[in-house]
């Protein structure tokens, strides 16, 4: 019979099988045969395990562009807030996303953003959506009584901190607020505002807090989240800003610690050096 090492092995379920009970009914085999036939099944069904769980040499989880382009899409697609998904393009290189075309809103925008940055295997979202409103366009006047109707009300948001100013749509946020919750509470509630196409905030955040003692409570709400490894993560802190380092899963892993950090009493800003290990 022909050695072992001879056989042509495609499918290590089905011809590794059909191989082995051929070999152990054929008297003339020996075990030289048997173990030759074994190595080769091993080898087949580790390349047939790499290639179903998208793994390479080094055990690192490996997704091509293709499919995260796609996967981007579906996302921006199942999204209820991105009512025009069909008219935002994706590209996808090395894992950076970068989304371009027209929405309704600023809203819409942000909420692409978010979408794609949730799928796994992006590492960078770069957002080049234009807010195209529909209808006719609203007068800057209007839109700045409607952004301060907003704002009064609200508890979270220091409104007699923050000062807005419209121009053409492009709304830019001065002034200070005690945490950087309520900076994004600004921003947040004014987004959905019709005839905001775009917004810069500026609003500052100077409450008083020790370094050491925000550091200690950011690494303790690490340990509490559930989408962040605290083991893989380190937080350093200085004059208000939370810089964090080490490595994620995801995209998605990155933003969920940023914002952990950026709830510790006396954090301004969060700089985030983390790196998305896929």
């Amino acid at each position: 019979m022909a050695p072992a090492e001879a056989r042509d092995i495609e499918d290590p379920v089905s011809a590794g099988v059909m191989s082995g009970s051929d070999l152990l009914r054929d008297p003339s085999a020996t075990i030289a045969d048997l173990m030759a036939l074994v190595k080769i099944i091993e080898h087949q069904w580790g390349i047939a395990a790499r290639r179903m769980t998208g793994t390479g040499s080094q055990g690192a989880s490996m997704r091509t562009d293709c499919e995260i382009r796609a996967d981007v899409i579906r996302e921006l697609q199942w999204d209820p807030q991105v009512t025009g998904a069909n008219a935002i393009s994706v590209a996808v290189q090395d894992g950076a996303v970068v989304l371009t075309g027209d929405v309704g809103s600023y809203a819409e925008k942000v909420a692409a953003t978010k979408a794609a940055t949730r799928v796994y295997g992006v590492t960078a979202v770069a957002d080049e959506i234009r807010v195209h409103l529909p209808g006719e366009s609203r007068d800057d006047a209007d839109v700045a009584q409607d952004i301060a109707h907003i704002l009064e009300p609200n508890t979270q948001v220091p409104a007699a901190k923050v000062h807005a100013r419209l121009q053409r749509g492009w709304l830019t946020l001065d002034g200070q607020a005690d945490y950087e919750y309520q900076r994004l509470e600004v921003e947040r509630v004014i987004r959905h505002v019709r005839g905001v196409i775009g917004i810069t905030n500026n609003i500052t955040v100077t409450p008083p807090a020790s370094p050491d003692t925000v550091q200690a409570e950011i690494e303790e709400a690490f340990r509490r989240e559930a989408e962040v490894d605290a083991r893989q993560v380190r937080v350093e802190v200085h004059d208000h800003t939370a810089t964090l380092y080490g490595h994620v899963h995801s995209l998605h892993e990155a933003t969920a610690a940023a914002a952990a950090a950026a709830a510790g009493p006396g954090v301004a800003t969060v700089e985030n050096h983390l790196l998305v290990s896929t």
